[in-house]
């Protein structure tokens, strides 16, 4: 674990999300890459997009990788090339950013929303069969907080019904599920960059994957407006292309990424030990699952009253997706209520996210911790 060396930085207000103290400690390397990018002046699909996607796919462990504009149109572009539309159905969970389910709306489909499940808070797989029916075209499960879904037996169901999954992996980068790479584990994989990922830039950014040469190709023409050569589109695409800076930084950051995985579990695990034994429960990670912990999210009776004893001791603490995605107004069409979900309505109730980066010190756990313990 880290341990307080700096006096000055014993006493700093504590960070979320320490962007900061990573650049500190790569300013070099970023400086470098920023400055190639500045000298080559390919800011658009430049070199860096490449070598970027050569090491991503190497790291997850598949042979295509696309980066694209943001971890929202790497969605759209996958939904576009598995040809998804009006009248059909996606099959996904309330509980996630609305990116999750907009894009599914966006692309003309319908979002077919099944309940999480109460010891991982990702997709149910035993809820996703019943929702199956012939307008369904993928199913899209969200490894929420860091890790996968189960995605062994969401993937067992789709080939039974013969359908693709699309793994929305923004949070989930890095993890692994029975020892393969999140990203590696479906037709299709998909994440963000946004800069409070676990693996982010400093701006948008996402990228897809896969193993299917024919789709890699297909999504590489939609991220550019459908263009399969100079002057010919064939299909219709969008504007999906990942910035030459944005690839630059990202890789890196790529450079210490695994070391701040390792951090973050050790992070998670001081959580863990000093919350013990209190009413809160603790981010649970399924058997055969590791994960990055994108968030520390623990789960509250009292959870608006934790969250103001914590910012009274100037900790910072986030609800995430406390209106979950079935009773947000732009859903309303889809008629559902309060109740339909109820793990996901329990969740979204009770979540509260901790302040959780590869930087924290064992003196900043316990300030938090101490605070929880104060307020309960």
């Amino acid at each position: 674990m880290n341990t307080a060396t700096d006096q000055g930085r014993q006493h700093r207000h504590m960070q979320f999300i320490d962007l900061k103290a990573q650049q500190a400690r790569i300013r070099p390397e970023l400086d470098r890459r920023i400055a190639t990018v500045l000298d080559h002046g390919q800011y658009i699909l430049g070199p860096e997009i490449r070598e970027l996607e050569a090491r991503l796919a190497d790291y997850v462990g598949v042979p295509h990788c696309i980066g694209a504009s943001s971890g929202t149109d790497t969605l759209l572009i996958a939904l576009m090339a598995l040809e998804i539309g009006p009248g059909d159905e996606v099959i996904t969970v309330p509980y996630t950013w609305i990116s999750t389910a907009e894009m599914i709306q966006l692309a003309g489909a319908k979002p077919i929303f099944v309940d999480i499940d109460e010891a991982t808070w990702n997709m149910d797989p035993t809820l996703v069969e019943a929702a199956i029916t012939d307008r369904t075209k993928a199913i899209m499960p969200v490894g929420i907080y860091g890790q996968t879904a189960d995605m062994t037996a969401i993937n067992a169901i789709a080939e039974k019904h013969n359908l693709p999954v699309i793994e929305d992996a923004a949070q989930s980068f890095g993890a692994t599920h029975h020892g393969q790479k999140s990203c590696a584990l479906s037709a299709i994989g998909s994440t963000s960059f946004f800069p409070s990922k676990p693996l982010g830039g400093y701006g948008d950014g996402g990228a897809l994957f896969t193993t299917d040469a024919q789709l890699a190709e297909r999504m590489r023409q939609i991220r550019v407006h459908g263009q399969a050569k100079k002057h010919h589109h064939p299909i219709l695409g969008i504007n999906g292309r990942l910035d030459s800076l944005q690839a630059a930084i990202i890789l890196a950051k790529l450079d210490i990424f695994d070391d701040e995985i390792t951090k973050r579990q050790s992070v998670a695990d001081t959580y863990n030990q000093h919350l013990a034994g209190t009413a809160l429960t603790l981010p649970p990670v399924a058997k055969g699952n590791t994960s990055v912990y994108a968030q520390y999210t623990i789960l509250s009776d009292d959870r608006d009253a934790l969250h103001r004893r914590l910012a009274d001791q100037d900790i910072p603490s986030v609800s995430y997706y406390a209106v979950p995605l079935h009773l947000q107004p732009v859903f309303t069409h889809l008629g559902h209520q309060a109740g339909d979900f109820p793990i996901t309505e329990k969740v979204a109730s009770q979540g509260l996210s901790l302040p959780m980066n590869p930087y924290l010190t064992d003196q900043e756990i316990g300030h938090v911790c101490q605070a929880l313990r104060n307020a309960s």
